[in-house]
């Protein structure tokens, strides 16, 4: 496996020479794993596993608050057609 050139490069630009350092990616370590992908991670199904983990979210929050409404105790209720959440 070859190295990625991390050089000193002088680049010409309009008669005056300007250095830039060139190179691919940094290099890191290929033996971590990481639930976000790791490194330039760039799945090519991104765009559905979006859409799959908004719906989860969708979901589990749909739940926890019908849980809540069900579960919810009131002394005294407001009074008839005033809004409240859980009616």
């Amino acid at each position: 496996m070859t190295e990625p050139d991390h050089s000193i490069k002088t680049v010409q630009s309009k008669g005056a020479a300007i250095e830039q350092a060139s190179g691919g990616k940094i290099p890191y370590p290929k033996h971590v794993w990481s639930p976000a992908g790791g490194w330039y991670a760039q799945p090519a199904n991104w765009k559905a596993n979006t859409a799959v983990m908004g719906l989860v979210i969708f979901g589990i929050t749909a739940v926890v608050w019908s849980i809540s409404a069900d579960r919810e105790y009131r002394t005294r209720f407001p009074e008839p057609g005033r809004f409240f959440p859980s009616r």
